[in-house]
C-alpha cells in the first residue's frame, strides 16, 4: 500500500523548512523525472512539444525544455505570460541555452507534454484554455501529464476537457483527486516523481492508501489436520433471482470456504450447494441482496453473525438496523449507494452528484457509521472503514457485466465465513476481483462469470 493525500504543499512545505531544500532543487527534480521517462521511451531527434502555463507546473516545463534541448528537437508553448517568480527564473535559463518558443502549436509531435496547470486548477476552464487542450489532444504523439492533467481540479472533477495523458507524471506523492472515476480514462499510467528526497523523509502517514498487486494476500490453509468445517459455513440468502445469489455460492466455494447453504425453499440446485429454509446453526456469516428482490425473511437477520449486504437489500429500510454492528459489509454501485444516502438522512443526490464527489459522501457515510465496511464500486474501487479510505485501482472495463457483482460478494463473503475481518475481506476480495480479471487473456468484452471464476481459481 502506498499512501495518498488530499494535497501536498504540506510535504513541499517541509522539505524547504525541515530538509532545507529550495524551490529551485524541488523543481529541478520533478523535471529530471519526467526527462529520465522520455529519455528511457524516445531515441534522440524526436520532437517534443511542451505546453506551458505560467505558473509553477509551467515553469517545470521550461527546466524540462532545457533538460531535453541537446537530445531532442524541443518547442515551448507558453499559453500565457509567465506570472511566478520562480518561473520567470526558469524561462530566462530556458532562453539563455536557445529553447525555442512558439506563436502557434503545429500537430506533428512525437511527444507532447502538459504543463499547463497541474494541481493549480480551481476554476472551469475558459474558451482560450479549452481551445489549447483540444488542440494537443488532437496530436497524434505520446502524451505526458506533468503532476495532474490540465483539466481536472483538485477534487478529481472535469468542467469540460481535460488533456488525455498517457502516462502522468505525479509530483512527490499521490494525490487523491488522480483516483476519481471521471480522472481514469485522462491519467493514463501513473508515475510519481522524486523531488530530490526519499519517500520516506517526504511523505507522512495518511488514512488514505492505494492498494497494489503486492497487497494481494489468498487464503491460507497451513494445517493438515483440518475438516470441512474448519474453513467456515457460509449461508447466501436466494431471492427472486436466484441465479445471482447462485454465482456468489459457486465463487465463495472456491476462495475457500468450507461449506455453503443457500437459504431457499428451492430445492433446484448445483449438488455443491446445501439448502435450508432457516439459517444452519454452524453459519459464519451470511450474505444477501443478490437477486433478492423484496420479499424475504426478514428473522433471518436476527442475528449477531458477519453480514454482506449487497443489491437489493440495500434499498431497504431494514439495513438501518444494522448500520451500527460489527463486522457488517456493504457493497453497493452509485445507484445504490444513493438511495444508501437518502435512507440514513446523509443526503439526497443524483448519481451524477455522487461521481463528482465520491471521496466527500463516502467519508460523510462512514463518519456517521464508523464501524461499517462500505466497498463503492466504480472505476476505482472506494473501500472505507471510518477515517480509513483504501482505493483499488486495478479494475478495468473487462468487469463490466452482469454477475460480476456477484462474484465479488461471494470473494468477500467467502473470507468472512472463513473468519478474517470485515475489512481484510473485503480489500483482498476487491484485490482477487480485479488480478483475477486482468489475468484474463480474452478479449475486453468477452469475461464472463465462468472465465472469471476460473481465473480465481489459479491465482
Amino acid at each position: 500500500m502506498q499512501n495518498v493525500y488530499n494535497e501536498v504543499n504540506t510535504l513541499d512545505k517541509k522539505c524547504l523548512t525541515k530538509y532545507f531544500l529550495s524551490q529551485d532543487i524541488l523543481m529541478e527534480h520533478a523535471a529530471l523525472s519526467i526527462y529520465n521517462h522520455i529519455i528511457s521511451k524516445f531515441i534522440s531527434s524526436k520532437n517534443i512539444l511542451i505546453v506551458c502555463g505560467s505558473g509553477n507546473n509551467g515553469a517545470d516545463g521550461l527546466v524540462l525544455a532545457r533538460l531535453l534541448n541537446e537530445k531532442y528537437n524541443v518547442q515551448v508553448y507558453l499559453s500565457s505570460p509567465i506570472k511566478s517568480d520562480i518561473a520567470k527564473i526558469q524561462e530566462k535559463r530556458a532562453i539563455s541555452v536557445g529553447i525555442n518558443f512558439i506563436e502557434k502549436i503545429d500537430t506533428q509531435y512525437d511527444v507532447v507534454v502538459d504543463c499547463l496547470f497541474g494541481s493549480g486548477l480551481n476554476k472551469p476552464l475558459d474558451e482560450k484554455y479549452i481551445n489549447i487542450i483540444t488542440q494537443m489532444n488532437n496530436i497524434k504523439a505520446y502524451k505526458i501529464a506533468c503532476d495532474l492533467p490540465s483539466g481536472i481540479n483538485i477534487k478529481g472533477q472535469i468542467s469540460n476537457v481535460c488533456f488525455k495523458a498517457d502516462t502522468t507524471i505525479t509530483m512527490g506523492a499521490y494525490k487523491i483527486c488522480l483516483f476519481s472515476d471521471l480522472a481514469k480514462d485522462y491519467i493514463g499510467n501513473i508515475l510519481k516523481a522524486n523531488l530530490g528526497i526519499s519517500n520516506e523523509l517526504y511523505e507522512e502517514n495518511s488514512n488514505y492508501k492505494l492498494l497494489e498487486f503486492s497487497d494481494l494476500k489468498l487464503p491460507i490453509r497451513d494445517k493438515k489436520d483440518t475438516n470441512k468445517g474448519s474453513f467456515g459455513h457460509l449461508a447466501v440468502v436466494l431471492g427472486n433471482k436466484k441465479g445471482a445469489g447462485l454465482i456468489s455460492s459457486n465463487t465463495a466455494l472456491v476462495f475457500g470456504v468450507g461449506l455453503i447453504t443457500a437459504i431457499t425453499n428451492d430445492d433446484d440446485l448445483p449438488y455443491s450447494i446445501m439448502y435450508n429454509t432457516k439459517l444452519p446453526s454452524n453459519t459464519t456469516s451470511i450474505a444477501i441482496g443478490m437477486g433478492l428482490g423484496d420479499i424475504f425473511d426478514k428473522s433471518i437477520l436476527d442475528t449477531n453473525l458477519p453480514i454482506l449486504f449487497d443489491a437489493d437489500i440495500l434499498y431497504n429500510e431494514i439495513i438501518l438496523e444494522h448500520l451500527n454492528k460489527d463486522n457488517i459489509v456493504l457493497t453497493p454501485h452509485p445507484k445504490e449507494f444513493c438511495a444508501l444516502l437518502k435512507l440514513t438522512n446523509i443526503s439526497d443526490i443524483s448519481i451524477n452528484e455522487l461521481q463528482n464527489n465520491r471521496f466527500l459522501y463516502l467519508e460523510k457515510f462512514c463518519l456517521k457509521y464508523p464501524n461499517i465496511v462500505v466497498l463503492l464500486k466504480g472505476a476505482n474501487v472506494l473501500i472505507q472503514q471510518n477515517k480509513n479510505l483504501y482505493i483499488n485501482p486495478l479494475g478495468s472495463s473487462k468487469l463490466s457485466f452482469g454477475g460480476s457483482g456477484d462474484i465479488l460478494s461471494g470473494l468477500i463473503s467467502s473470507l468472512m465465513a472463513q473468519g478474517y475481518s470485515s475489512l481484510e475481506s473485503t480489500i483482498q476480495g476487491s484485490l482477487v476481483h480485479t488480478i483475477a480479471s486482468n489475468n484474463y487473456k480474452g478479449n475486453d468484452y468477452s469475461l464472463n462469470v465462468n472465465d472469471l471464476i476460473e481465473q480465481i481459481k489459479i491465482l
